[in-house]
């Protein structure tokens, strides 16, 4: 009944420490030897995700930045779309970026406005690294995420500034509550989902999804079995009741919950 599983990363599929256990590996390691596929759908950027699925041990695909950026399992690239460029320069900008720490994803750059220790240690596993920006000044071009980091009562307001300037022009959600992200309109983990399964001939009624924050709504709409986190947070609670709930990333809840559906 479900060959297909779609995971969010951080409070979800990895532990607190943003690590992934060795249960979980082995919990995925024996569902793909059933034939089971995956997509890791997060909104870390494509080359921080490649040694996290190299730790799991699995083959999947990779949709990063929200869905601005699609691999298949090779580590082809299969779909991106960009912010377009003169919108990028305006959310550069003090207007929106005071206050923040301002971060844009390339394809194959992570750039940052001002240094960030709490980054830093946050991608010591995947040894991923920032590289120093005049971000104001940046053309703009090939961005696929523009990313805030900052309290999370200023990236609220953050957030109700972007919504009034730019309406649907822009698809903006909260990855985590210090974490306001931005991509292309039409931009989602689900719809990068749908283009996979569609990819892969599968029907989404067969694919298992989990997630915990606002950017994965979207996600679970898609599949045909959704599952929230124990640990989810509020916004995400509130917008899908029906959603089953699960334990928390803390316990492994994912993992578990595949231990029970699969009889492992």
């Amino acid at each position: 009944m479900y060959h297909f599983i779609a995971s969010d990363l951080d409070g979800t599929l990895l532990d607190p420490n943003h690590a992934v256990d060795d249960f979980t590996a082995s919990t995925l390691q024996a569902l793909q030897a059933r034939g089971v596929r995956f997509a890791i759908a997060t909104g870390r950027h494509y080359l921080d995700v490649q040694g996290i699925r190299q730790a799991l041990g699995i083959r999947a695909h990779l949709i990063t930045s929200n869905g601005a950026r699609v691999h298949d399992p090779d580590d082809k690239l299969v779909h991106r779309q960009d912010i377009d460029p003169a919108l990028v320069r305006r959310l550069a900008q003090a207007e929106f970026a005071a206050g923040t720490v301002l971060n844009f994803y390339l394809d194959d750059a992570w750039l940052i406005d001002q240094p960030c220790q709490y980054l830093l240690n946050f991608h010591a596993d995947s040894g991923l690294r920032y590289q120093l920006a005049d971000l104001a000044g940046h053309s703009g071009a090939g961005v696929g995420k523009v990313l805030y980091i900052g309290e999370h009562a200023h990236l609220l307001e953050v957030e109700r500034k972007l919504h009034q300037a730019f309406g649907d022009e822009l698809y903006i959600t909260f990855s985590a509550d210090d974490c306001l992200e931005v991509m292309a309109p039409g931009v989602s983990k689900g719809h990068a989902l749908e283009l996979v399964l569609a990819d892969l001939g599968l029907d989404k009624a067969h694919c298992l999804a989990f997630g915990d924050g606002q950017n994965d709504i979207e996600l679970l709409r898609t599949a045909g079995h959704p599952r929230m986190m124990g640990n989810a947070q509020a916004r995400l609670a509130e917008q899908l009741p029906d959603v089953p709930r699960i334990g928390s990333n803390r316990e492994a809840g994912v993992a578990r919950h595949l231990r029970d559906l699969f009889a492992l």
